[in-house]
């Protein structure tokens, strides 16, 4: 039975138009046919890796699950079409929901105005008479009380704002103090559940990116990642064995039905480092040529181990205050082989707490307690020392004076020995170390050069220099230095 609205406008074809356009799609068919009808955009409907979706996946997932209270992160290749998703999300649900307010803040000025210049684009060609006014440079109001607005990248822009939606694009290059004050803008209201939406590559091993992305399942994000192959053009006239994306493509883009030139692929991976290449097209894992331990990979060093009555138990402690206080828990097995069991990271505590803790954690017999030379010195207002202290609540402590790089070297050398078999397993229980581990990094030079030494960023440094003690003292048994107890 045809709809009677349909019957008396279907003679003329602008009002038809019209119709349809003021119609809120209720499907995925439906909304993949209204972008690209009113739009001119196709979404790319097809996942292609493992562990992959589709960004139609990400955006039939923001508009008709938008009752969903969950964040999302969307991780993707550099011209995966993000900024652009973003901006279609943000027009639809200004367009068809009532008092929506949608807050764009980007990693730069520049990059906040490009998906605002998308929704921009999209409205002037098909949606100007649902504007109310004019659109400005910094945002634009529609007629139905909706609105949106371009932040800028700064901490006092992000606070006073409470609204439904905040679509942060480009994590990576967020500051970290605008990121933290941005958590705290999206407020649910007018029946629209709050929501963050993040947009980013993911290039630095220590970036923001990375962290989020390691912690979504503990804050109950949702995560949707697609990378080249979700999005490159169909291959039809190509010989797979000439071509230099076989290696990655393995006969994907056969299948494929997005929109990102073969071409323009291929000139990119021959102009780009296989790490470069491997983190921002293929989203496999952040470029790792900045990091200290690239030999560290979870599924070989980290396990499921615990504390065992048969091995001796050592201590190894990074002080701290504003910083965290960290001290690890390790055992050593009649191999060599050193298994962090547990961790204890703690800031903002005094010192007897920290003590508390720490022996309450594993009441048995201890081997040895390592930490940093710098303990000895003393206070100004107590005189006394850190080491002093904590021999007084019962932890006394073995220092030994090194150098920074013997430590690290240490450390490498137990990751990925030259005889191959691994002499440090770390139990998962650990999150803290196993995070340093993967954002722990030399510094880029201005003639764009590594440091040195490690960058001390004050996140991943604290417990690295905690196991780095361990090592000196553990393995300084066999250089006769004296070592004294504290």
């Amino acid at each position: 039975m045809v709809c009677k609205d349909f019957l008396n406008i279907i003679n003329n074809p602008n009002d038809c138009i019209v119709y349809f356009q003021n119609r809120i799609p209720k499907t995925r068919k439906q909304l993949a046919a209204y972008v690209n009808t009113f739009l001119g955009w196709r979404i790319p409907d097809q996942a292609m890796c493992q562990g992959h979706c589709s960004p139609m996946d990400y955006l039939a997932w923001s508009f008709l699950d938008r009752h969903d209270k969950r964040d999302a992160i969307i991780w993707a290749n550099r011209g995966g079409g993000k900024t652009q998703l973003g901006a279609v999300a943000s027009l639809l649900e200004c367009l068809f929901l009532p008092q929506c307010q949608v807050r764009i803040l980007g990693g730069s000025e520049e990059q906040s105005s490009r998906m605002y210049d998308y929704l921009k684009q999209a409205i002037d060609v098909r949606f100007s008479n649902a504007i109310s006014g004019s659109m400005t440079q910094r945002g634009c109001r529609f007629r139905n009380g909706s609105d949106v607005q371009v932040l800028a990248q700064s901490d006092a822009s992000v606070r006073g704002h409470h609204v439904q939606r905040l679509r942060c694009d480009e994590l990576e290059l967020f500051d970290r103090d605008v990121w933290q004050g941005a958590q705290f803008i999206t407020q649910s209201k007018h029946h629209i559940p709050s929501r963050l939406e993040v947009f980013s590559t993911m290039h630095r091993p220590a970036g923001l990116m990375h962290e989020l992305v390691t912690t979504a399942s503990e804050k109950g994000m949702k995560i949707f990642s697609w990378c080249l192959w979700e999005v490159i053009e169909k291959c039809v006239d190509r010989q797979c064995s000439q071509c230099p994306l076989w290696e990655d493509c393995r006969g994907k883009a056969k299948r494929a039905n997005g929109y990102y030139p073969i071409d323009d692929a291929i000139a990119q991976k021959r102009r780009s480092s296989h790490a470069a290449w491997q983190s921002e097209m293929l989203c496999q894992r952040p470029n790792r040529e900045e990091l200290v331990f690239p030999e560290f990979h979870p599924n070989v060093h980290v396990c499921e181990v615990g504390y065992d009555a048969n091995l001796p138990l050592y201590r190894a402690l990074d002080f701290g205050f504003e910083h965290p206080l960290v001290c690890l828990f390790l055992q050593v097995d009649l191999d060599g082989t050193i298994y962090v069991i547990d961790e204890h990271v703690k800031h903002r505590t005094s010192l007897s707490r920290h003590a508390e803790l720490i022996q309450k954690r594993y009441p048995y017999p201890i081997e040895a307690s390592f930490c940093d030379p710098a303990g000895k010195q003393r206070r100004e207002i107590t005189t006394t020392s850190v080491i002093q202290e904590l021999v007084a609540l019962g932890i006394p402590t073995k220092c030994r004076a090194s150098r920074i790089l013997d430590g690290l070297e240490m450390i490498r050398s137990s990751l990925a020995p030259a005889d191959g078999k691994v002499r440090l397993k770390i139990s998962s229980k650990c999150q803290h170390l196993i995070r340093s581990f993967n954002g722990y990094r030399y510094k880029k030079q201005a003639c764009d050069q590594l440091s040195e030494l490690p960058y001390k960023d004050g996140v991943h440094d604290h417990t690295i220099d905690a196991l780095r003690y361990f090592f000196v003292n553990y393995y300084g048994k066999k250089i006769k230095t004296k070592m004294k107890w504290y």
